[in-house]
């Protein structure tokens, strides 16, 4: 394992390599430290951390040049102007990618879990509320979507409500820790009450789960991870039948870039009452990222938070990026910056 010690990390050896050949960089939501995380490979033997402060960020979505992330109470949108970064101030000609800020949308404190961009617009998991949502400048979120078994919209989180795949563009499955209808019901039996669901028919297509979060799409099959037991689940859409992968923690966040699976491990933190009795206890033992190649399903490598970072909540792949960075609207910088088509200028410090 070689090491790095900002924020201190570990990391076999096998992933700078990898991320190098991908021509990619991991992005990572941790929102009990406050960062968004780019972890990219500085070269074919070492990583290197470039982490940026949010109040409580979770969702992340990514969209060609677009990258939105989920704050406490707001998402912001970031657009990547490489053309910035050359005469970036801070650190000129040392980023291939520079993303800045270009809008905030107040929605509250509506807890967005998981974040994709879609047809509609940006789809956001409304935890708080128990639906899907679209997060625009018209209201702070619009409902599209609740499970049945939600009979009004409060900011009760009835039943956790947090992960999505899209189809398409638009919403296809979710899951939820429950199928409560009463104000944080899902505490009640967060063991085995997961459910995974259909969006359109409304059928549920698994239950009895143990906190399921983040389902994929991919390749006729939905991938999701059981945090509870700490498992990868593959399901065959055609047969109804899955297969199931341990993986070494409580697993949240996930994404396929180039036939691997970028997957979040997280600790089960003490101060967590809901989480301390669940199976997956006794091997969360510390938070990072673990990669697996897709068709085997087979681990390849790891990252490893030894302090600092205890969970991670979602995980993104930023494509053809290698050394990333990101102006957070709170640092005054943003606003010597002028971007327009063909146009791109720094200017002075006032």
């Amino acid at each position: 394992m070689s090491e790095q010690h900002n924020m201190k990390i570990s990391y076999t050896d096998t992933i700078p390599d990898l991320l190098k050949k991908l021509k990619c960089t991991i992005a990572v939501s941790t929102y009990h430290v406050g960062k968004v995380i780019f972890i990219c490979p500085l070269s074919t033997t070492q990583l290197l951390q470039i982490p940026k402060h949010f109040k409580k960020p979770m969702g992340i979505a990514v969209s060609g040049d677009k990258l939105a992330v989920a704050s406490i109470n707001k998402v912001t949108v970031f657009s990547n102007s490489p053309k910035l970064a050359i005469n970036y101030p801070i650190k000129p000609k040392t980023f291939d990618a520079l993303f800045m800020p270009r809008a905030d949308y107040y929605c509250g404190r509506i807890d967005v879990h998981d974040l994709n961009w879609g047809k509609d617009g940006l789809w956001a998991v409304n935890t708080g509320f128990s639906c899907l949502s679209i997060i625009d400048d018209n209201h702070s979120f619009t409902p599209k979507w609740q499970p049945p078994f939600i009979t009004d919209l409060m900011p009760e989180d009835r039943c956790h409500l947090n992960g999505l795949a899209m189809k398409n563009g638009y919403p296809a499955y979710v899951t939820a820790l429950s199928q409560t209808n009463t104000k944080e019901g899902w505490r009640s039996n967060l063991a085995n009450s997961g459910i995974l669901m259909d969006v359109k028919t409304e059928d549920i297509l698994l239950d009895q789960l143990p906190v399921p979060h983040s389902p994929r799409l991919l390749d006729g099959h939905i991938y999701f991870l059981l945090s509870g037991t700490g498992e990868l689940v593959k399901y065959n859409l055609e047969t109804k039948s899955y297969e199931s992968v341990q993986l070494p923690g409580f697993a949240r966040g996930m994404a396929e870039y180039g036939n691997y699976l970028f997957i979040g491990l997280s600790k089960i933190r003490k101060s967590s009452k809901s989480f301390q009795t669940l199976p997956v206890k006794s091997k969360a033992k510390y938070a990072g990222v673990v990669v697996l190649y897709k068709p085997s399903l087979s681990i390849v490598g790891e990252i490893r938070y030894e302090d600092t970072v205890e969970e991670i909540y979602d995980v993104q792949i930023l494509p053809n990026v290698l050394r990333p960075s990101i102006v957070n609207p709170e640092n005054e910088i943003h606003e010597r910056s002028l971007s327009a088509p063909g146009l791109n200028f720094w200017g002075r410090p006032k």
